[in-house]
């Protein structure tokens, strides 16, 4: 590493930080998980990023991952591996520092279960209240599943403030195996490989429906569902969780990002590190996989008949580069849960939410389109 990059302990992990006008955000060194990040909204400072309920060393012998688990951070493979561990080497090893300034810092990483070299950019920018990632693979031979892992500490709201939604979707599926092991201490309520069409209409294990467009829920519990998403005329694809004065934003291609996987984290797990205190919580995880299922099931193309893909085919000697860009957008505090988002000129986007009102702001999107 670098000897003049300045490294500060942020919840108990060594962490680098960029800075624009709007947007301030913390990065760790293991795992490059980031988080905090602090959006400037109506004036004051806003993190919607999650924080672990316990600091990195509380308990021994945990996965390295969970011991640092924060915020956004990538994953190659996405889920199980059978030659390593879940979310791969890049979860949870040591990034190095390749480059910093104000605006931006680039890590790399040697990923010794992929037998791979990684490279990622995360960046900011004047006037935009965005987070801007680059990630580029070289090195790697054969199909394999990926995807992001931000997520959302909405445990601050009372039930069902935050309203979730997607851009368009051509299939939504609870996860289709046990997500959640009662033996370990574990609660699910959804019903297993339930397909469904709307978030606020989920059917549950016990002949009910839950509303997943309001959240948090108010039940403890752990589920999983996966919505696959058409995209726009520029394949765009995007993920909205509005909260009384902003709403976040999560865009990608889908030709990249296929899918994007609901992680439900709201104290359905009772065992260590959770102890019941991880709650309120939403992962929003953009992804090429089969839910979280791994590795081994991503390759058996589970959803070939439908053309959705859960792996992508990587060439040893082609490197990959895939972009994602998450975002933080200033609206009323009733501004509702975004039903359409739009692309109206060049860095510019609109959304709109179910009353119809809408609200423009400055982000480059094209970031995340594939180059051609």
């Amino acid at each position: 590493m670098n000897s003049d990059v300045q490294l500060i302990d942020i919840h108990g992990e060594p962490s680098l930080t960029i800075s624009s006008d709007t947007v301030t955000a913390a990065m760790t060194l293991r795992g490059n998980h980031i988080a905090p990040v602090n959006f400037l909204v109506h004036g004051k400072n806003v993190n919607p990023y999650s924080l672990a309920p316990w600091l990195p060393g509380a308990h021994q012998g945990i996965d390295p991952l969970l011991d640092v688990l924060r915020g956004d951070f990538w994953c190659l493979p996405f889920g199980e591996q059978p030659d390593g561990p879940a979310h791969g080497d890049v979860a949870r090893g040591n990034w190095k520092v390749v480059d910093v300034n104000e605006f931006s810092a680039t890590f790399s990483i040697q990923a010794q279960d992929i037998h791979a070299h990684i490279t990622k950019t995360v960046s900011v920018r004047d006037g935009q209240n965005g987070l801007f990632q680059e990630i580029t693979v070289s090195g790697l031979e054969g199909a394999y599943s990926y995807g992001t892992h931000p997520i959302l500490d909405l445990s601050y709201l009372p039930p069902g403030t935050a309203r979730i939604s997607t851009g368009a979707a051509r299939w939504s599926s609870v996860f289709t195996g046990m997500f959640s092991d009662p033996q370990a201490g574990e609660t699910q309520v959804l019903e297993v490989g339930a397909e469904f069409t709307d978030l606020a209409h989920i059917p549950m294990a016990d002949g009910g429906e839950l509303d997943l467009s309001s959240y948090p829920t108010p039940m403890a519990h752990e589920d999983l569902v996966m919505v696959v998403q058409q995209g726009d005329e520029h394949h765009l694809g995007w993920s909205a969780v509005s909260v009384p004065g902003h709403t976040w934003l999560a865009l990608k291609d889908v030709r990249d990002f296929p899918a994007t996987v609901l992680w439900v984290s709201n104290g359905g797990r009772t065992h260590i590190p959770w102890e019941g205190l991880h709650r309120g919580r939403l992962g929003v995880e953009d992804v090429c996989s089969y839910f979280h299922e791994g590795l081994v099931a991503s390759r058996e193309n589970r959803l070939a008949d439908k053309g959705i893909p859960t792996t992508k085919d990587f060439t040893a000697t082609k490197d990959v580069t895939l972009r994602t860009l998450q975002a933080v957008v200033p609206t009323p505090e009733n501004f509702g849960k975004v039903l359409n988002l739009s692309t109206p000129e060049p860095g510019i986007i609109c959304i709109t939410d179910e009353h119809g009102v809408s609200v423009d702001a400055d982000l480059d999107w094209s970031f995340v389109i594939r180059d051609e």
